[in-house]
Formats: structure tokens, sequence, C-alpha cells
């Protein structure tokens, strides 16, 4: 195997394992799961350091590990959808490596977790929306409260320590 891709599956399982680490420190926990964490920080900045494919790797490979250490699962459906889809969308941060196109990526990336979720929410979680209430604006408000911030946090984190990398490598 070639020396840069071992350097690249190293680097990746590192950024896996911090993410899966960093998930266990929660902010703000909600009631029916969903947590403010860092665990984006790693893949984000792995993302736009290595690109879309290898951060989408590094990504799955974090939801599967945080699956099987923490995770509730009801449906197999919903466990692809809460875990290796919506933590392997974040290699979308990978796009674009630099400015604005790097700020941009990195809110697609989760934006598009955001979507995964939401969409888990409508099609395995409705019972827990409110008497009455639309079941798609549930899911997105419920989802967004917890992934919007973490996102903020994240991005902030994750674009100057990309930054950072990207000089050394």
């Amino acid at each position: 195997m070639e020396s840069r891709a071992v350097k690249v599956i190293t680097e990746g399982a590192l950024a896996a394992g911090m993410s899966v680490a960093l998930s266990f420190l929660k902010v703000f926990q909600m009631p029916q799961g969903g947590s403010i964490t860092l665990e984006m920080v790693p893949i984000l900045a792995f993302a736009a350091l290595r690109g879309v494919r290898a951060g989408a790797l590094c990504g799955a490979a974090s939801g599967l590990l945080q699956m099987m250490l923490q995770g509730y699962v009801v449906n197999p459906l919903q466990a692809v959808l809460d875990y290796p889809l919506a933590f392997g969308i974040l290699g979308a941060a990978g796009l674009k490596d630099r400015g604005l196109g790097l700020i941009l990526s990195m809110a697609l990336a989760g934006l598009l977790r955001l979507g995964c979720h939401v969409l888990s929410g409508v099609l395995f979680f409705a019972s827990f929306a409110p008497k009455g209430a639309n079941v798609w604006a549930y899911s997105l408000t419920y989802n967004a409260t917890f992934l919007v911030p973490s996102l903020a946090i994240s991005m902030a984190l994750a674009i100057p320590l990309a930054r950072r990398l990207k000089n050394r490598v």
C-alpha cells in the first residue's frame, strides 16, 4: 500500500475515533435523543483536508461506531439514516477546501445531516410529535434545536483547524 494512502487511512481512523470520543461529551441533551456535542469537528476538518470520499468514509465509520456504542435503533432503515448516512454525508464538507467555499461546504454537510435526521424522525419517531402537529415541522424543529448549534460550534472550530492542518500537509 502506498504511504500516502496509509497516512490518509490513519488520519481518517483518528478523526473517526476522536468524533466518537467527543460524542460522549454532551453540552446539552434532548429528551428523546440528540445532543449538542463537538463530534462533527474531526470529520468536517478531515473532509476539508482529504476530500469528499475520504470524509464520507470517515464519517460513516464514526456513525457505525456511535451506533454500536450508544445507538438507539428501532428499525434497520432508521439505523442507516441516523448513523452511517447522517455522519457519512458530513464528507460533503470536502467539496471545497478554501475560503467561502469551505464555509458553504461545511454548512451544506450539516444541512444534509439534518435532512437525514428529519427524515428518520418523520418515518420512525412521528409518535413523539404533539397530537395534531405537522410531523415534518416537528421533526425539523426538534432536530434543528441541537444540530444547528452543534454545526455552528463545530464549524467555528473545524475551519481554523482544517486551515492549519492544510498548511502542514
